[in-house]
Protein backbone atom coordinates (compact mmCIF):
# COMPACT_ATOMS: atom_id res chain seq x y z
CA UNK A 1 0.00 0.00 0.00
CA UNK A 2 1.07 3.62 -0.65
CA UNK A 3 2.18 6.05 1.87
CA UNK A 4 0.27 8.91 3.03
CA UNK A 5 3.20 10.85 1.25
CA UNK A 6 2.50 9.16 -2.09
CA UNK A 7 -1.64 9.52 -2.05
CA UNK A 8 -0.73 13.53 -1.36
CA UNK A 9 1.43 13.51 -4.05
CA UNK A 10 -1.42 11.84 -6.43
CA UNK A 11 -3.94 13.28 -4.86
CA UNK A 12 -2.37 17.12 -6.24
CA UNK A 13 -1.15 15.43 -9.60
CA UNK A 14 -4.66 14.12 -10.11
CA UNK A 15 -5.68 17.93 -10.58
CA UNK A 16 -3.51 18.79 -13.51
CA UNK A 17 -3.35 15.38 -15.09
CA UNK A 18 -5.42 11.69 -15.47
CA UNK A 19 -3.52 9.53 -13.52
CA UNK A 20 -2.89 5.93 -14.64
CA UNK A 21 -5.28 3.01 -14.22
CA UNK A 22 -2.62 1.38 -11.14
CA UNK A 23 -2.33 5.02 -9.52
CA UNK A 24 -6.06 5.82 -9.31
CA UNK A 25 -6.84 2.32 -8.00
CA UNK A 26 -4.39 2.54 -5.00
CA UNK A 27 -5.30 6.13 -4.36
CA UNK A 28 -8.99 5.07 -4.22
CA UNK A 29 -8.10 1.74 -2.10
CA UNK A 30 -6.33 4.06 0.18
CA UNK A 31 -8.68 6.85 0.14
CA UNK A 32 -11.53 4.29 1.67
CA UNK A 33 -9.54 3.63 4.46
CA UNK A 34 -7.53 6.65 5.49
CA UNK A 35 -9.64 9.18 6.89
CA UNK A 36 -6.40 11.74 7.03
CA UNK A 37 -6.06 11.54 3.58
CA UNK A 38 -9.81 11.39 2.88
CA UNK A 39 -9.66 15.25 4.14
CA UNK A 40 -7.06 16.19 2.40
CA UNK A 41 -8.56 15.13 -1.17
CA UNK A 42 -11.61 17.10 0.23
CA UNK A 43 -10.20 20.11 1.27
CA UNK A 44 -7.76 20.05 -2.35
CA UNK A 45 -11.02 19.86 -4.30
CA UNK A 46 -12.44 22.40 -2.50
CA UNK A 47 -9.85 24.79 -2.87
CA UNK A 48 -9.62 23.89 -6.59
CA UNK A 49 -13.54 25.13 -7.16
CA UNK A 50 -12.62 28.14 -5.24
CA UNK A 51 -9.81 29.20 -7.47
CA UNK A 52 -12.07 28.26 -10.44
CA UNK A 53 -14.82 31.38 -9.26
CA UNK A 54 -12.48 33.55 -9.51
CA UNK A 55 -11.90 35.88 -12.57
CA UNK A 56 -8.54 35.08 -14.67
CA UNK A 57 -6.55 38.11 -14.88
Amino acid sequence: MKSCREIHRLVIEGQDRELGFAERFSMRVHLMICTTCKRFDAQIDLMRQALRRFPGD
